[in-house]
């Protein structure tokens, strides 16, 4: 291919610069940097141990980096805990979904954060409301608003974490393996609720396995290995071979922008 790499124009939603991060002096993550643009999906790819998700938790705040500075909208950030990475707008949504399974979606969409009457007790007519709202624009195929989310296939269980994610004005969503055991219908299913959420602006870090999921959902991938970045890259200009490449074997190919991590040819 004789495409070169070109990123997004702009400032970006997200940008992650030479960050560092050790245990017990092995290096998990190795001056990465990674940035994702509004209404974006960037993969993050590499095997287990690549440091893709460890500098994701970086920017949930789930773990603190040892090095490097994280902006959003141009603006240089500290993030030390997860409830600075919810101020600057940033939710992640795990493969377990962190539900509570005996309740229904409005329940969930306003877990620690209920609205109460003037009398002090659950406004449920109040937050059934809203969850009807978001999810209407989210997903508005959904109906099962009464049932605890137990009973909901895991198309539906996804949209309810989606949904409240974005309820508290979520700007930049971490999804860690969206897909994973679902079937083909609710794959497509969560592919549709991304496409809405980048209408809405919002920019998607989105980590996973599976190759397919990644050329249908992400503008952009980046690749890890061993803790660095071997480069990054517009899924329009790489093929699937050459993403395994970079994976496998650290190799970047020519429509890719190498990073420090890529192998010298």
């Amino acid at each position: 291919m004789n495409a070169t790499y070109k990123k997004p124009s702009g400032t970006p939603l997200v940008e992650m610069k030479d960050v560092s991060i050790a245990f017990g002096g092995i290096k998990a993550v190795d001056h990465a940097s990674v940035d994702l643009f509004p209404g974006e999906v960037v993969a993050l790819l590499g095997h287990n141990g690549a440091g893709k998700s460890t500098l994701i938790k970086v920017l949930s705040g789930a773990y603190q980096r040892d090095h490097g500075d994280i902006f959003i909208d141009g603006e240089e950030v500290a993030i030390s805990n997860p409830r600075d990475a919810k101020a600057q707008g940033i939710e992640t949504i795990y493969q377990t979904l962190g539900l509570a399974d005996n309740v229904d979606a409005a329940a969930n969409l306003f877990l620690g954060r209920e609205i109460l009457t003037k009398w002090g007790t659950l406004d449920d007519v109040a937050m059934e409301a809203q969850a009807r709202k978001v999810m209407g624009r989210l997903n508005p195929n959904f109906r099962r608003f009464k049932e605890p989310v137990k009973a909901l296939s895991g198309g539906q269980r996804q949209s309810v974490a989606i949904a409240r994610a974005i309820m508290f004005n979520a700007r930049i969503l971490i999804m860690d393996e969206p897909t994973a055991a679902l079937g083909p219908q609710e794959t497509a299913q969560v592919g549709e609720l991304i496409k809405e959420l980048k209408k809405d602006g919002i920019g998607i870090f989105l980590i996973s396995h599976d190759i397919h999921d990644v050329f249908d959902l992400a503008d952009r991938v980046s690749v890890m290995k061993n803790g660095r970045v071997v480069g990054h890259a517009r899924t329009e200009d790489v093929t699937k071979d050459e993403v395994l490449g970079m994976i496998i074997l650290g190799k970047c190919p020519p429509a890719a922008e190498p990073g420090p991590g890529a192998m010298l040819s």
